[in-house]
């Protein structure tokens, strides 16, 4: 991959990408999420929620539903591996919007012990963005059962 690619795909002015609001009523009408632990006071998509002042990586998601698009820069790694080990706490879901970086440590750490994996069909468009994302996205579904440690079911995910 050549350095202009790698600085399109990899950066941006910020890390925090909104999420499609059409992508999340599709995945809350399956999951009924009850928490938001990566939100701003203007994105947050559930009633609780915690902002970057109150630490979600800090606090704890045990017994909740929870929508997570974590800030996509270098500390990804952190909110991904946070969602894993709470998702091992019973009654506890978490559900996350994340780049489809197939080839990194965090993808195949956690990831892959996930539940299920929908990758997003297209490219997704967040916020007040005018184009699509310049990387793929991933619906990565981490949830403890008796099967855990099978490897997860892979499906598409299709925007209407």
């Amino acid at each position: 991959m050549n350095k202009d690619t790698q600085k399109t795909m990899f950066s941006s002015k910020s890390a925090e990408w909104e999420t499609p609001q059409k992508l999340y009523d599709m995945l809350d009408s399956i999951f009924h999420f009850t928490l938001d632990p990566c939100a701003t006071a203007e994105n947050s998509k559930c009633r609780k929620h915690f902002t970057k002042e109150e630490n979600g990586l800090k606090k704890s998601w045990k017994g909740q539903t929870v929508f997570m698009n974590p800030p996509y820069g270098k500390d990804i790694k952190k909110w991904i591996k946070k969602a894993y080990e709470e998702s091992r706490n019973s009654n506890t879901t978490v559900v996350c919007l994340l780049p489809a970086r197939t080839d990194t440590k965090y993808w195949h750490n956690y990831c892959m012990k996930s539940q299920r994996i929908y990758f997003v069909k297209g490219r997704l468009k967040f916020g007040d963005a005018t184009n699509s994302a310049p990387f793929p996205s991933a619906v990565v579904v981490f949830k403890r059962s008796w099967f855990s440690l099978r490897k997860p079911k892979v499906y598409t995910l299709c925007q209407k």
